[in-house]
């Protein structure tokens, strides 16, 4: 294959996701597939960071009270956290120069998040797919290409399912214990489906909405606001955006000078159903 041709089927599958919406809506919008949002992405969302996250006003060598508890699940149903802690949740990635940034600064927190890995994505990249699982992250799948599975059949749909999970396995060299719907976009019969493969479906508390064409300065503003209302929570966020990487040392300082702690996720696969033997 041709470098050209390489990488402009790199930079096509970058710009498809780049306007990954992951609130539920019963079919994908559009304009997500084109390459729109991408341009002007590059006007706001800098490396550079702007007020909201400075990388110069870290702090390294500081020592940070952040992490919290290991919580060990089966099932969403597990997942319960207390006043004033949050999961902190990347899906998209990974993608070199954003998803390495975000794993720097967790590093630097002392944090782990949970990244839904888009299979595509991950057999792209598979060195720093590796690195995320490697650095004690929680590991998830996102489907291979980010498929609105409410919109295909069943069948069609667990096949998209079962695609990415398997190249996020490939990817990584470990297993995938949690899953997120692109868009949210669910149904009964699919999460029963999922969970029966030993799979945790994560839900959504705090939707930082980094996906908008937005300055990382309203992402932490937004994501603040609403985490304030509930006090707790699973936080959504995106690492295939330079906003999110941005943004997010800030949003870890504010969280550590709040008082929160950020829970790290592990899997347990639950125990079989014990057989009565007939008398």
């Amino acid at each position: 294959m041709h470098r050209f041709a390489f990488y402009s089927g790199l930079l096509l599958c970058a710009a498809a996701l780049a306007g990954c919406q992951t609130t539920k809506q019963p079919a994908p919008d559009k304009t997500i597939k084109t390459s729109s949002i991408v341009a002007p992405e590059g006007k706001q969302d800098t490396i550079g960071g702007d007020a909201a996250g400075q990388p110069s006003a870290r702090g390294f060598g500081k020592q940070h009270h952040l992490a919290g508890r290991t919580m060990t699940v089966s099932s969403i149903h597990d997942i319960r956290l207390q006043d004033k802690e949050v999961i902190l949740s990347f899906d998209d990635g990974p993608i070199p120069g954003r998803t390495d940034r975000v794993l720097a600064t967790l590093d630097e927190f002392g944090v782990k998040g949970a990244f839904m890995m888009v299979g595509e994505m991950a057999a792209l990249h598979p060195e720093l797919a590796r690195k995320v699982a490697m650095d004690g992250n929680a590991i998830g799948s996102h489907t291979y290409k980010h498929d609105n599975l409410a919109s295909l059949t069943f069948d069609m749909a667990m096949a998209e399912v079962m695609r990415g999970e398997a190249a996020v396995t490939k990817a990584t060299g470990v297993e995938v214990n949690f899953f997120r719907f692109p868009y949210l976009a669910d149904s009964h019969k699919l999460r029963a489906a999922i969970a029966m493969r030993d799979m945790v479906v994560m839900d959504v508390d705090v939707d930082s909405k980094d996906y908008f064409n937005t300055t990382p300065v309203a992402v932490t503003k937004r994501t603040l606001d609403l985490l304030h209302k509930r006090g707790r929570g699973i936080i959504l966020m995106h690492d295939i955006h330079n906003r999110t990487a941005t943004m997010l040392p800030t949003l870890l300082s504010k969280l550590e000078a709040e008082g929160y702690k950020v829970v790290t996720l592990k899997f347990k696969k639950p125990a079989a159903p014990t057989v009565m033997a007939s008398l």
